[in-house]
This record gives structure tokens, C-alpha cells and sequence, in this order.
């Protein structure tokens, strides 16, 4: 007999009765999960985190390797849920607006360039960016929130500001039933709990989180997204936190010291498996078809991004070799390099600032970058223009494919 993972609780909803879903609250019972099943595949994943760990501080400057593999996971976590934006739309749309990650100043859907060049989605992904950022802020402060219903609410309220959904009381449990799939409750694939049910079914997994529960922190993790993705709190962003989740879960019980595993990437490879293992979960009580594969999608994007770093670093290495050689180097175009990976779209008056030059030796150096290949002028203007380093942005994208 399969494991009951939950309980049906009949509802009306939208003028119709409902089944409602309503979780167990964790761990799995009758029977508990068998953690020595898996301990080739824990192994397996904790092995390929251990070398993803080391491959961080193995880079020149861990600084620009936390930027980049942040908005990798930003940018594929928001694009499970449809949306377009790129890597390099996210670098050419901060490289105009410095502030656009930003947890304090993130900006809108209207603040958007009003042209072709940005898809309007673009502020989704900076908007996951600000909402890590704060969450990781308030969780590193002693006087700040704990991994809990409070956090997941100010994250939330930063993610869907100023973006399609956003009017969806954003930041708010949700006071009204929603569906997934279907046009309504009575045809949707799956109706998560009555929205009475919510507030007590969070508080819930944040006591399990906190808890001294013994079970291995990858399966955890893994566990706690599934509860999450369940309870479905908010009417809009859901995927998008329960997977932000799954990162803070990781830093806050040190299995990684920085956010630096996009796991995302591997769930949108896997998508439609990924949906129907969280449904196997609420409808067979497949807890164990979840946990294997959460734990090779874990391997397979720390697997990733070791191989990642390493190629940026080459990347960085030989173009540093190339500019240092360079008849026309300057030390400028040399501390230029060194900071593309954290802004790799660039413009004069933005590396100017960064470098603090003032605009005659920046355009130089930036001159000298495009005449070997390593910068490339991306906006076809006259003014204004922008310069993007496009083989390592290709680099970081590349795993994508």
C-alpha cells in the first residue's frame, strides 16, 4: 500500500467543491524514509559539492564567481517559469542600471529600457538576484530573520515586484484557494491546501527546518522543497522560491559556504520529470523517487559548475596572458580584465567608475580589449555604447545546452 504522504480536505472554491491537498508535515512516516538506499547517490552528490566548494576559492577572485553563478541560477529558475531574459540581457540591463539587483533599490517592469533590446522579463531574474541577496543579508545578521515564514515572505515581496503576477499580494500568504493546472480548481491538475490551512502548514516546516532532525541536509533540503512547492503559499512565485529556498537551505547548514550551486539548470533539463516527481510524492508517496532524483540533479549541477569554473578560469588566465603581451598594454586595460567577470558588459562611463579613471585611459584600455578580441561592441551606436566580454558570458552560458 503506498505511503499516504497527506489528506484531502473537501472545499468550495470559485463556486464549486474542491479537493484540497493538505500535507503531513515532515519527516515521511509510515514508513520513515530508508536513508541507506541512497547512500551511493548522497555519496555521489556530497562528493561532487566537495569539489564544487573547492573550485570557488580556486579562482582568482571568488568575488566575481559568486556574481556570476548567482545570476546562472536566477536566470534558469525564472526561465522554468517561462521566462526569456538571457545571462548577457541581465549583464547589458545592469551594466545601465547599477542598482538592478538590488535588494534596496531593485527596479520595476516600467523602469525597463522601452525598446526590443530587453525582454520585459529581464527585471524576473534581477528580481530573484535582490531577493537572494536579502535573504542571505538577514539570515548572516544576528538580528535578522531566520530561514521561516517571515523570510520567505520579504523574498517573495522582493521577487515579484514590479513584474507580471505582481499585483498577486506579493510578499502575502495567500488569503484565497489556487490551482495548478486547469482553468479552475474543479479541472486542475493539482489544488494545493485551503488557503486557513497555509499559515500553520508553514509554521510547520519551518519547526522541521530548525529542528534536530537527523536525516542528511542534501535530503533535506530536497524534502523541504517538495513540502514547500505543496503548500503553494502565494498566488504567484512559488517555484521560484521553494528552488531559493533550497539555496539558503544548503549555505545554512554547510553543506556550501556561497550560493554557488545552480541547481536549476538540472531541474529544467529534467522538467517535465521534475513536475511529475513532485506529484508522485502527493499522489503515490513516492518520497523516494523524489530524494534520487533530487540527488542526481544535485550531482549533475555541482558536476557543472566545477567544469564552469575551470573553464573561466582558463579563460580568464589566457586572456590575461594576451592583454599583459599586448605591445599596447597598460595597467588599466589590465584592471579592466580583471573585472569583466563581474560586470562582463561594460560601458566607458561604467568602467570608469569601477576603475576610477577618468574617461580618456578607460576608453583606451576598453579600445585595446576590442582590438584582441576580448571585448565586442554590442550596441551598434555611436553613443553610448556598450562592450560586452562575450566569450566568457558564452562560457558560463554554454552549459545551458
Amino acid at each position: 500500500m503506498p505511503r499516504q504522504t497527506g489528506t484531502y480536505r473537501v472545499t468550495r472554491a470559485f463556486n464549486e467543491e474542491v479537493k484540497a491537498f493538505v500535507p503531513y508535515p515532515l519527516p515521511p512516516r509510515k514508513p520513515a524514509l530508508d536513508v541507506a538506499m541512497f547512500t551511493d547517490a548522497l555519496r555521489a552528490a556530497e562528493t561532487a559539492i566537495a569539489r564544487l566548494a573547492i573550485a570557488g576559492p580556486a579562482v582568482p577572485n571568488t568575488g566575481w564567481f559568486l556574481y556570476c553563478f548567482v545570476r546562472k541560477e536566477a536566470v534558469i529558475s525564472s526561465q522554468i517559469e517561462g521566462t526569456q531574459a538571457t545571462l548577457q540581457d541581465v549583464a547589458r540591463f545592469e551594466a545601465i542600471r547599477p542598482d538592478a539587483s538590488s535588494s534596496t533599490n531593485a527596479p520595476t517592469a516600467d523602469s525597463v529600457p522601452a525598446s526590443s533590446e530587453f525582454p520585459p522579463d529581464v527585471t524576473d531574474v534581477c528580481n530573484y538576484v535582490a531577493a537572494l541577496e536579502f535573504a542571505r543579508r538577514e539570515i548572516a545578521s544576528p538580528k535578522g530573520l531566520p530561514i521561516g515564514t517571515r523570510l520567505l515572505c520579504g523574498s517573495h515581496r522582493i521577487l515579484m515586484r514590479g513584474i507580471r503576477g505582481g499585483e498577486k499580494n506579493p510578499g502575502e500568504i495567500r488569503r484565497t484557494q489556487n490551482w495548478i493546472g486547469g482553468s479552475r480548481p474543479g479541472n486542475a491538475r493539482f489544488v494545493p491546501p485551503p488557503s486557513n490551512e497555509v499559515a500553520s502548514l508553514l509554521g510547520s516546516l519551518e519547526k522541521w527546518i530548525h529542528s534536530k532532525d537527523s536525516l542528511p541536509p542534501l535530503i533535506k533540503a530536497g524534502l523541504a522543497h517538495v513540502q514547500f512547492e505543496t503548500i503553494h503559499p502565494f498566488l504567484d512565485g512559488n517555484g521560484r522560491i521553494g528552488r531559493l529556498l533550497i539555496t539558503l537551505l544548503l549555505e545554512h547548514w554547510g553543506v556550501l559556504n556561497e550560493p554557488i550551486l545552480y541547481l536549476s539548470l538540472a531541474l529544467k533539463r529534467r522538467q517535465q520529470e521534475y513536475y511529475e516527481r513532485l506529484a508522485a510524492v502527493r499522489t503515490k508517496g513516492d518520497w523516494e523517487g523524489w530524494t534520487s532524483f533530487f540527488l542526481e540533479c544535485v550531482s549533475d549541477a555541482a558536476e557543472d559548475g566545477v567544469r564552469v569554473a575551470q573553464a573561466l578560469r582558463s579563460l580568464l588566465e589566457r586572456d590575461r596572458e594576451r592583454v599583459a603581451a599586448h605591445e599596447r598594454s597598460t595597467v588599466a586595460a589590465i584592471r579592466l580584465l580583471d573585472l569583466l567577470p563581474s560586470c562582463p558588459v561594460v560601458s566607458v562611463p561604467k568602467a570608469s567608475h569601477a576603475l576610477g579613471l577618468t574617461a580618456p585611459p578607460t576608453r583606451k584600455a576598453i579600445e585595446l580589449l576590442e582590438s584582441i578580441g576580448i571585448l565586442t561592441e554590442t550596441s551598434g551606436k555611436q553613443r553610448d555604447r556598450m562592450y560586452a566580454y562575450r566569450s566568457y558570458l558564452d562560457a558560463l552560458a554554454g552549459a545551458e545546452a
